[in-house]
């Protein structure tokens, strides 16, 4: 394998474990801040299930990035360090001030940049495209109405339950922890795949798009070593920042995301698991009160998700005019 190959492959797992750092925080958010596990416990129970997650429900995600975008021939060494440089960059910054941002529109950001910088838009398939960015759009709206209509089946559910049922909705999210995490796994590290692919196909290492068990492994590894490392200022920003979570919050809110999630993963759709989650709360707040939601920390966070692109595709066109002069 060239150095070069090689350093792009790291650099590629370096983004899929900073994937997992930033997303960490909004994967056990509702679980710490409605006291149903600890902060170590639900990270270490979240680590173990995003590993085992990419390799249960199939490699859709990654084939959606690494066969529909671009054209034939336009993926190239310094397209994919530099949408990598661009996504790492902008979810570093993010990650500094707590802001829950997503690691998806990051990554097609600097996608999208790199492409554009180095072929032009020619150089992207916009069928590939309108569906990429349809499930990007898709994914917070459907999190924001599963979250709304789930917390109102719950109440519906228990309305004739005693207050003791606060503990069985602390004990199920133990359960809603490890399906989430298992969702957001098998999504979230197929992008890391994906790049990884177009990377070894690039140097004529891969003689088709298809996945490698170690490459799955390798991904798995590096998402899962970031959601241990945790992401505390994102946590309080979800868990304690829009409103008060009690446990049917919390179990609400995550059985929604996973079944968003999952549900994207079979279709091959490229969701932002952090973003989804993050609307899964709002929604379950929203059918609990209106007014109980922090609308101003609502606002910071879909601000963060619509610049997240944009500035991802800017930082990644700038660092391919760089590393293509060097």
């Amino acid at each position: 394998m060239p150095w070069s190959a090689l350093a792009v492959i790291v650099l590629a797992l370096f983004f899929g474990f900073l994937n997992g750092v930033v997303d960490s925080g909004s994967l056990v958010a509702t679980a710490i801040s409605s006291r149903s596990l600890s902060p170590r416990g639900a990270l270490a129970l979240a680590s173990v299930a995003e590993f085992v997650g990419p390799f249960l429900f199939g490699t859709a995600v990654a084939a959606t990035i690494s066969t529909s975008l671009f054209r034939p021939g336009v993926v190239d060494e310094p397209l994919i360090a530099s949408a990598l440089l661009g996504a790492i960059v902008w979810n570093l910054t993010a990650l500094n001030v707590g802001l829950p941002t997503s690691s998806s529109h990051a990554l097609i950001g600097g996608l999208l940049g790199a492409a554009i910088a180095s072929a032009g838009t020619g150089a992207i398939m916009p069928s590939g495209l309108t569906f990429v960015l349809v499930a990007l759009v898709l994914g917070p709206v459907l999190g924001v109405a599963v979250g709304y209509l789930g917390l109102r089946l719950v109440l519906l559910l228990a309305r004739a339950a005693t207050p003791s049922i606060n503990q069985s909705f602390r004990r199920l999210q133990t359960v809603t922890v490890i399906i989430l995490a298992l969702s957001h796994g098998t999504n979230d590290a197929q992008k890391t795949m994906a790049v990884i692919v177009l990377t070894l196909v690039g140097f004529g290492l891969l003689p088709e798009y298809r996945v490698p068990e170690w490459v799955v492994a390798a991904s798995a590894a590096a998402l899962a070593l970031g959601v241990a490392m945790g992401g505390s200022r994102v946590l309080y920003t979800l868990g304690r920042g829009l409103y008060r979570i009690r446990p049917v919050h919390g179990f609400s809110a995550q059985a929604s995301a996973a079944l968003v999630t999952l549900s994207a993963t079979v279709l091959g759709g490229p969701v932002s698991t952090g973003q989804v989650v993050s609307a899964s709360i709002l929604g379950v707040g929203a059918a609990h009160r209106l007014s109980a939601v922090r609308w101003s920390v609502a606002r910071n966070l879909i601000v963060a998700w619509l610049v997240t692109m944009p500035i991802s595709g800017l930082l990644a066109g700038g660092a391919y005019w760089l590393l293509s002069r060097l």
